[in-house]
């Protein structure tokens, strides 16, 4: 059974920073397509940034130059870096895998690709 805990959220003034973590049990990480989405309140789920199993990597146009994702094979634990942050990143963030397509990701930010989902940690930004 794979699973995926997140860790890392907590709350921060505008400008602010925040390190996320992904801990998968197996080996997830290091082989297929990990990606971090959010979701706030009344918002549709939407996806924050994508790295598959090569290392290649895809970010939302709103979080270029302030977010890095980025995975420690070894530890098997995907990070996602938050710097500069807005009110408007606050969400409940998730880690998930998409384990179905080897190790790419083929629609990187889009939810049906990931067959498996965290439970979310909650990031909260005050201006």
């Amino acid at each position: 059974q794979v699973q995926l805990v997140e860790s890392g959220g907590g709350s921060v003034q505008a400008g602010g920073s925040l390190k996320l973590s992904c801990a998968a049990s197996r080996y997830i990480i290091s082989r297929y397509c990990v990606a971090w989405f959010r979701q706030a309140p009344g918002k549709e789920r939407e996806g924050v940034a994508a790295i598959d199993g090569d290392g290649h990597i895809t970010y939302a146009d709103s979080v270029k130059g302030r977010f890095t994702i980025s995975k420690d094979n070894a530890k098997n634990i995907g990070s996602l870096q938050m710097n500069s942050l807005k009110p408007e990143d606050t969400a409940m963030y998730y880690c998930a895998a998409a384990t179905r397509g080897g190790g790419n990701c083929y629609q990187p930010l889009e939810t049906y690709d990931y067959n498996y989902w965290g439970q979310g940690t909650q990031v909260t930004v005050s201006s």
